[in-house]
């Protein structure tokens, strides 16, 4: 009987192979999504310098309660305010080995409406 990887593990596995193709740099730096069971959490980074360049996570103080999916979206919002006071339009999207689904994309959804480009 073939062992499979358990689910984090395999969500690592995906992460790497995602991160062998999308690489951030200055011109157009790469979103980070990270998401835990309570909270979710994004960074825009320059891969080229290793700088992160903005963060936000539901953890913020101006992000307000309610469900995770909001949370996500709210936090999409910010990031991309975040970015805008930087001058950050353009940005390739790492999802972090989760699938594009539930928090992940109300995530990007928000950075989309937010003003970035991805």
């Amino acid at each position: 009987m073939v062992s499979r990887p358990d689910s984090k593990a395999a969500r690592v596995l995906r992460h790497k192979r995602v991160r062998g193709k999308v690489s951030g740099t200055a011109e157009c730096p790469r979103l980070c999504v990270f998401r835990s069971n309570a909270n979710i959490y994004a960074q825009i980074i320059d891969d080229v310098n290793g700088v992160t360049l903005v963060a936000a996570s539901s953890l913020d103080k101006s992000i307000e309660g309610g469900s995770n999916k909001e949370a996500a979206k709210a936090v999409g919002k910010l990031i991309a305010e975040r970015a805008a006071e930087k001058k950050i339009v353009d940005v390739v999207f790492d999802r972090g080995g989760n699938i594009y689904h539930g928090r992940v994309k109300e995530l990007a959804e928000g950075a989309r409406e937010g003003g970035l480009n991805f």
